[in-house]
């Protein structure tokens, strides 16, 4: 039974799809949920460090319960994207409810869209890769695997990586300089690819290019099914999925930085470059996205068996909960300066 817990994943869509029948002020019932009463749950129940045994890890590699879990996101994502579009252009509503249902599936697209995607786009497996990029889809985001996988984890906690947070660095300025630098590196990877394998730009290989074309196909459906408004309903609900994302890549790495050893390159990633929560109500909804540490340290490692590390920096807070607080730059700065380790601070 326990672990059916991840059900509670599922939580944000229900509560989406709740706010989205209703209407009205229900319409707002997502945000409220995700950064109201989750950083509430979060300060009720209490922080677990436990760790698997080996024995417990090899259990759970063998349940596919917890890879299906991932995998049924595909059509509760998609579903509550069309339901959402259809109810905001179809129904007489006002602009208020409009903006609250944009809110609500936004939300549905980062957590339950991007940050599994994320978890799928580590995988071997060609079909769940094919998933992964399948939720990326709706944020317009898709060139985050090709980053991320290429560069981010190669780079992270160095100012070479756009997704790690300079110290005092406001969250506003980051969604910025991240957005914006991780898409063009993601284009000089997916070149390098193209040169190393001595594929040309028009080559099949491109995914980038096909990412484009992809992307502008999803919005001209959108158009083509719903009009104007279902074209701004698409593209709005994209911009809040991915600025959860970096809104998450923001507190992630914040401050930290990769010291340089005497022949000049960067110290391996270790536990210490993430910052960790062990707060049990994050990592349930967030599919353990929250011991980032262990990922880092691993990141082939599946969500059900990532482990705490003692050394790693530790939030005070849980990631939805330091999500909220990043919004007010002044509170963030305050709670997480004197956190990060002094040498980084200088590095």
């Amino acid at each position: 039974m326990k672990d059916l817990k991840y059900l509670a994943a599922f939580s944000i869509p229900i509560v989406a799809c709740i706010g989205i029948y209703v209407k009205g002020y229900f319409s707002y019932l997502t945000p409220v949920f995700a950064f109201v009463i989750i950083p509430l749950l979060e300060l009720v129940f209490p922080v677990d460090t436990h760790n698997l045994s080996s024995q417990e890890v090899d259990s759970k590699l063998k349940r596919k319960l917890f890879d299906w879990l991932l995998y049924l996101n595909l059509p509760l994502v998609y579903g509550l994207l069309f339901f959402g579009i259809y109810e905001a252009t179809t129904s007489t509503i006002e602009t208020y409810e409009f903006v609250g249902l944009t809110l609500s599936v936004g939300i549905v697209l980062g957590v339950n869209g991007i940050n599994v995607a994320h978890e799928l786009g580590h995988r071997q497996s060609t079909n769940e890769r094919f998933i992964g990029k399948a939720l990326l889809l709706p944020s317009l985001y898709m060139h985050f695997y090709i980053e991320h996988n290429f560069g981010h984890h190669l780079h992270a906690a160095t100012p070479e990586d756009p997704a790690t947070a300079r110290y005092n660095q406001s969250v506003y300025s980051f969604w910025i300089t991240s957005v914006f630098r991780q898409y063009g590196n993601a284009w000089n990877i997916q070149l390098k690819l193209l040169k190393n394998g001595k594929k040309g730009f028009f080559s099949a290989k491109n995914d980038m290019f096909w990412y484009i074309l992809l992307q502008i196909g999803y919005l001209f459906t959108m158009f083509a099914l719903f009009g104007t408004l279902g074209l701004i309903f698409a593209f709005s609900a994209a911009i809040i999925g991915f600025i959860l994302l970096e809104t998450v890549n923001y507190i992630e790495h914040y401050g930290l930085l990769r010291l340089k050893t005497k022949s000049g390159r960067y110290e391996r990633v270790k536990e210490i470059h993430s910052w960790n929560s062990n707060h049990v109500i994050g990592r349930i909804v967030l599919y353990e996205l929250t011991r980032h540490s262990d990922h880092h340290f691993k990141s082939s490692k599946k969500y059900q068996v990532l482990d705490c590390h003692d050394e790693s920096p530790q939030m005070p807070y849980g990631y939805p909960t330091s999500m909220v607080l990043a919004m007010l730059p002044p509170l963030w700065f305050k709670i997480m300066n004197k956190r990060v380790p002094r040498e980084m601070i200088l590095a």
